[in-house]
C-alpha cells in the first residue's frame, strides 16, 4: 500500500463492511442519502447496538456474586481490555464516564490543581471541552494560558509554536490529537518528546475524540498522562466517554469514594453495555485486519485494521481532491475552495473544509440537504468552531467528512451535487 495515497478496500469487502452499518446510502424511512458529517458522529456498527441492547436488557446489578453478575463483570473487564488494545495502553487506570467532554474536565482539573507551575498550554484548535476547561482551571488556580496559534496553510499546529510555549514552569500541556474542522494531525510524538526534553516530568493530555477512528493511537510511543475517545463517534453508541490515565495522573486527587483504591476513577455503578460496545468495536477492526494479516494477536490485528482503514479513507481524500473515474475534484472545481489544503495527505483525516463562490456555508448545507447530501456548517459565531474558524481568517467553512463505510461511488456522488451547487 502506498501510504501517500492510501489504498481502497476491494468491492468484495465493501460490500461486507456496509452490511455491518446501520444506514449507509439512506436513511432510516427509506430515503436515499450520503451522511458525510461522521466527524460529528458517525455510523453505528450493528454488532455495537446488538451488544449494548443484549447487555444492557439484564436486571442484573454487576457489583453481586451470581452468575449473571459475574457475566457482566466479566463484560466490563473484556471492554476495559479492549481500550487498553485501542490505545496500547499498559498500567494506569480506565475512566468511563458519560462524556469525553466530562472526562476532559475532570483530568484538566486533577492535574491544574495539584501540580506546581505558574503556566499551562494549549492551542487554538481545542474543543471546547478541553480549551475551556484550561481556561477555567487556569482561572481557579493563578496560572497564565498559553495558546499556541494555527498555521491557516495546513489547518494544523506547527509542533514549534507549540515548543516555544513550554518551560520549566508549565505545570500542564494539552493537544488536540486532530482538528475536528481542517482534519489536520497534530504531531503528537514528536510533541510529546520535544517537551518532555524541555521539561521531564512533564503532564500531557490528548484529546483523541476525532483521531481515534481514523487511525492508529500507540501509547508506548506517545507516552502521555491521560487521552480519552467517544465510542459514539468510533462506530458505537452514544452514552459514554473511555479514557485513560497513567499511573501517577489516576493517583492525583479526584472525586473517588473513600473505600476504592485511590489510582480508581470510577464513580458508582458502572455500565457493562458501554464496555461491550468498546468490544464489538474492537472485534469489527480485528475483523478487518484478519482480511490483511495472519495474526493471531489482538492488538496487532487492531493495528492491521486501523491502518487498513486509514488507508482506505486516504484513497477516498484524494477522490474528493483529485477527482475519481473522469470526475473532477474539488482542488479543480470552478467557484470551490479547498481549505487547508494540505498535500501531504498522510498529515490529515478524512475531514476537507470547502467554500463557495456564491454560497454562505449555512446555505450550502441546506442545498445539499435537499440533494440527499449531509454536511455540516461551520461558522465564526458557534461556540464550538468560532474560536478556531478566526484562528484561519475564515468566517465559515463547509465540512465534509465521510467514514470508510463510503465507497468512490460515494464520493463521485458527492463531487457531482458540489459542481451542481458550485453553478447555482
Amino acid at each position: 500500500m502506498d501510504a501517500s495515497k492510501g489504498e481502497l478496500f476491494s468491492d468484495a469487502l465493501m460490500q461486507e463492511i456496509v452490511a455491518r452499518f446501520h444506514n449507509v446510502g439512506q436513511d432510516i424511512d427509506g430515503r436515499e442519502r450520503l451522511f458525510f458529517d461522521n466527524a460529528g458522529g458517525s455510523f453505528r456498527l450493528k454488532a455495537a447496538l446488538d451488544a449494548y441492547v443484549s447487555v444492557d436488557a439484564l436486571p442484573d446489578c454487576p457489583e453481586r456474586i451470581h452468575e449473571r453478575a459475574r457475566y457482566l463483570q466479566d463484560v466490563q473487564a473484556r471492554g476495559e481490555s479492549d481500550i487498553r488494545t485501542i490505545l496500547n495502553a499498559a498500567g494506569g487506570s480506565i475512566y468511563a464516564s458519560l462524556t469525553a467532554s466530562g472526562a476532559m474536565f475532570d483530568m484538566v482539573r486533577a492535574v491544574m490543581e495539584n501540580v506546581p507551575g505558574s503556566n499551562a498550554v494549549t492551542t487554538v484548535l481545542e474543543h471546547p471541552s478541553s480549551y475551556d476547561a484550561m481556561a477555567l482551571y487556569a482561572e481557579r488556580t493563578g496560572k497564565a494560558l498559553r495558546v499556541a496559534r494555527s498555521n491557516p496553510e495546513t489547518g494544523g499546529v506547527d509542533v514549534d509554536e507549540i515548543l516555544s510555549l513550554v518551560d520549566e514552569d508549565t505545570a500542564l500541556l494539552s493537544v488536540i490529537y486532530a482538528s475536528n474542522i481542517s482534519g489536520a494531525k497534530l504531531d503528537i510524538e514528536t510533541i510529546v518528546e520535544r517537551a518532555r526534553a524541555k521539561k521531564p516530568g512533564l503532564f500531557i493530555l490528548v484529546d483523541a475524540v476525532q483521531h481515534a477512528p481514523h487511525g492508529v493511537i500507540d501509547l508506548s510511543k506517545t507516552p502521555v498522562d491521560g487521552i480519552n475517545f467517544a465510542p459514539y463517534k468510533f462506530f458505537g453508541c452514544r452514552g459514554s466517554g473511555m479514557s485513560w490515565l497513567s499511573p501517577r495522573a489516576a493517583q492525583l486527587p479526584h472525586h473517588r469514594l473513600n473505600a476504592k483504591q485511590p489510582e480508581e476513577w470510577e464513580l458508582g455503578s458502572p455500565a457493562p453495555a458501554q464496555f461491550a460496545v468498546v468490544s464489538a468495536i474492537v472485534d469489527y477492526v480485528t475483523w478487518i485486519g484478519q482480511y490483511f494479516s495472519d495474526q493471531t494477536d489482538r492488538r496487532a490485528l487492531f493495528v492491521e485494521g486501523m491502518r487498513r482503514i486509514e488507508g482506505h479513507e486516504r484513497a477516498l481524500l484524494a477522490a474528493l481532491l483529485d477527482g475519481y473515474g473522469g470526475q473532477s475534484g474539488l482542488r479543480k472545481m470552478r467557484g470551490v475552495e479547498v481549505y487547508w489544503d494540505e498535500g501531504d495527505l498522510t498529515k490529515r483525516d478524512l475531514i476537507v473544509g470547502i467554500g463557495f463562490e456564491k454560497l454562505e456555508p449555512t446555505q450550502a448545507v441546506h442545498e445539499y440537504e435537499k440533494r440527499g447530501v449531509i454536511v455540516y456548517e461551520r461558522v465564526a459565531s458557534s461556540l464550538y468552531s468560532g474560536r478556531m474558524l478566526k484562528s484561519f481568517n475564515l468566517s465559515g467553512a463547509v465540512r465534509v467528512s465521510p467514514l470508510h463505510c463510503h465507497t468512490p461511488r460515494d464520493i463521485v456522488r458527492f463531487l457531482a451535487i458540489t459542481e451542481e451547487l458550485a453553478a447555482l
